[in-house]
């Protein structure tokens, strides 16, 4: 007899279910803005800084953090995800492990920084983690791609797109209050993701509300997705702007 799904169940398959499509994941997912990536290192001052990118996945944020010229350690637990990102970014120092577990020495970092993956760590163990590989007055900042529902057919796009593994509609952004952390500050950033609608179908496809469920309710999104796209007069051709915002919270290590 199978039991109960739960929650904790789905969502750790939800976690688990990026590595087999990290080449896809790679090609079309969105980066985020230098903009955000600035105010979020905003408290160090200038200069280059030591940043570690943790729950890094294909390194999205990396590319991002490389060209804004910081010293950065990609961190990240899936291997095959891992392997996309030294591919891509091969001049980056780039070490399994987790947030519960980081594998870098006490306050070597001056920031760390989180793409898309703060609501997979267990809140109870890796903000003390956190803070541990933190210097004094190091930041630990928060990123978070959200699609701007401010636009009215993106909004409806938003809609079309979940799934019975989806979660409420609730922000997911937040980073938990810690002791060990002070001064907590949030922004936002205009952004976007340039797209077809085909390739929009397959970034939709890397989501993991979608990876994890059965594959007749999955085909059934994607084509609704693609219908969607295709009589929406501003995606039914060509290329056009996916509108996202992106959120950032920072906060400093005490």
């Amino acid at each position: 007899m199978v039991g109960t799904v739960t929650s904790d169940d789905l969502s750790a398959r939800r976690a688990n279910s990026f590595g087999p499509h990290a080449h896809t994941y790679a090609e079309h997912r969105p980066d985020y803005p230098a903009a955000a990536v600035r105010w979020a290192l905003a408290p160090l001052g200038p200069g280059h800084h030591r940043v570690l990118d943790l729950g890094a996945g294909t390194g999205k944020l990396t590319g991002v953090l490389v060209a804004e010229g910081h010293q950065v350690t990609a961190v990240e637990p899936d291997e095959s995800m891992l392997s996309e990102l030294v591919r891509r970014h091969g001049g980056v120092r780039a070490l399994p492990g987790t947030a519960e577990r980081i594998p870098v020495p006490d306050g070597t970092v001056d920031a760390v920084v989180v793409g898309q993956a703060f609501h997979w760590f267990d809140p109870t163990r890796s903000m003390p983690e956190i803070a541990r590989v933190l210097r004094p007055g190091g930041v630990l900042a928060g990123l978070w791609n959200n699609i701007d529902a401010t636009v009215p057919w993106a909004a409806e796009f938003d809609r079309i797109i979940q799934s019975s593994a989806s979660t409420p509609s609730t922000p997911t952004y937040a980073m938990p209050d810690h002791t060990l952390f002070r001064d907590t500050e949030t922004d936002e950033f205009p952004h976007t993701h340039r797209r077809t609608a085909e390739t929009l179908v397959i970034t939709i496809g890397t989501h993991s509300h979608t990876l994890v469920i059965p594959k007749e309710e999955r085909d059934q999104l994607l084509q609704r997705t693609l219908t969607f796209l295709h009589t929406n007069p501003p995606t039914a051709t060509g290329e056009f702007d996916l509108p996202l915002i992106t959120y950032v919270e920072r906060t400093i290590r005490t």
